[in-house]
């Protein structure tokens, strides 16, 4: 029997190419919303595939609130008739105004995003006076991941304070992403996920103690976002979940995900007894870690040992490959891998059905 990943004709296939397989992404949005309990707490983040396609595959189950990066996945997102969007990314200058504008290009959407500075409030405020519109804004929170956000104190206090009492503002709630935390084991990783909410259920009761409501806290990534799911009024914001890859599958075995996102490659040489030189360069799959980038389908006893641009060269004790032959791999990083491609090529029982364009890959769409 034919494994899943391959294709039965692949001879036009350009190689690298980034392969996905639209049935095991649709059985991962499955698993996702029953991880979760259903759709009403899910806010997925569309970061990882940037499509219009699985964006679409989401509505269709139920899901009506995303998460992104940029103004473009928003834009993306607005695209594709989504309800409710959350931009991430606390916007500074020439953002601020991109969203307003997307905020009057899409008025049945509800637009929201970040701020951790009163800096900013005071700035989106004036903008909001300006437009005769209010702006919806979440606060964000550093529990310990040391990213963006603001430390949980009494200057978390003031800034939603501020964001309150402001008529130009809509104060939505916490945003807390905790990205820090991966430990591999689920107790573990409960442990320390649930240790460092502790500071956000405090800033949470302290700001209800002054009459200060929070309505929602939106809170973690894939990893935490079962220990999450668990807590009133509280969405949860998994992403990789819906393609998957080598590293979180490898990490998190309690996450029962399908790789649903494979690498085809050809050998281009053989330099040297038992090495293997692919065309799978850094341009080709992300390669901010040590290596190895991806994990190889069918190569046995092989050990990657060198990258550059264009190749990747393995040390293989099982050397039977010739030069053109084909190879599958999963990337350890699925999603900066996702942003080095144009398009992706649906495979459907083990054929080429068509692309999908990685619409919302660029900084920029129209706005």
């Amino acid at each position: 029997m034919i494994q899943w990943y391959k294709i039965k004709d692949s001879k036009e296939l350009i190689s690298p190419s980034l392969l996905v397989y639209p049935d095991r992404i649709e059985k991962n949005i499955d698993m996702m919303i029953k991880t979760a309990g259903g759709t009403n707490i899910l806010r997925p983040h569309i970061k990882t595939h940037k499509m219009a396609e699985i964006v679409k595959l989401q509505i269709r189950k139920g899901i009506f609130k995303f998460k992104c990066a940029t103004i473009a996945e928003a834009e993306l997102l607005a695209k594709c008739q989504a309800k409710d969007i959350l931009l991430a990314m606390q916007p500074v200058a020439i953002d601020m105004i991109r969203l307003l504008k997307l905020i009057e290009e899409y008025p049945d959407v509800d637009f929201s995003t970040l701020t951790d500075s009163l800096d900013t409030v005071l700035k989106f405020s004036n903008l909001a006076q300006e437009k005769k519109i209010k702006i919806a804004l979440w606060m964000d929170i550093n529990n310990g991941m040391n990213r963006t956000g603001i430390i949980p104190n009494t200057n978390a206090v003031e800034l939603y304070s501020a964001m309150v009492s402001d008529p130009n503002i809509i104060a939505k709630g916490l945003h807390v992403y905790d990205g820090h935390i991966k430990n591999s084991e689920l107790q573990e990783r409960a442990v320390n996920c649930n240790k460092d909410f502790e500071s956000v259920m405090s800033l949470k009761k302290t700001l209800e103690n002054k009459g200060i409501d929070i309505p929602t806290i939106i809170a973690g990534g894939t990893p935490t976002f079962p220990i999450h799911k668990n807590r009133e009024n509280t969405e949860v914001c998994p992403g990789t979940t819906l393609l998957w890859d080598a590293g979180y599958a490898r990490r998190y075995v309690d996450l029962p995900f399908l790789p649903a996102a494979v690498l085809f490659t050809r050998v281009v040489s053989k330099p040297n007894k038992n090495l293997v030189c692919f065309d799978l360069g850094h341009k080709s799959v992300a390669s901010e870690m040590s290596l190895p980038r991806v994990k190889f389908l069918e190569l046995n006893n092989s050990r990657q040992i060198s990258q550059s641009e264009e190749h990747l060269v393995v040390d293989s004790l099982d050397n039977r490959m010739n030069i053109g032959d084909e190879s599958y791999a999963l990337p350890i990083h699925i999603c900066p891998t996702v942003s080095k491609y144009k398009k992706v090529i649906t495979i459907v029982n083990n054929k080429i059905t068509g692309s999908w364009e990685i619409a919302a890959r660029d900084q920029q769409i129209i706005i």
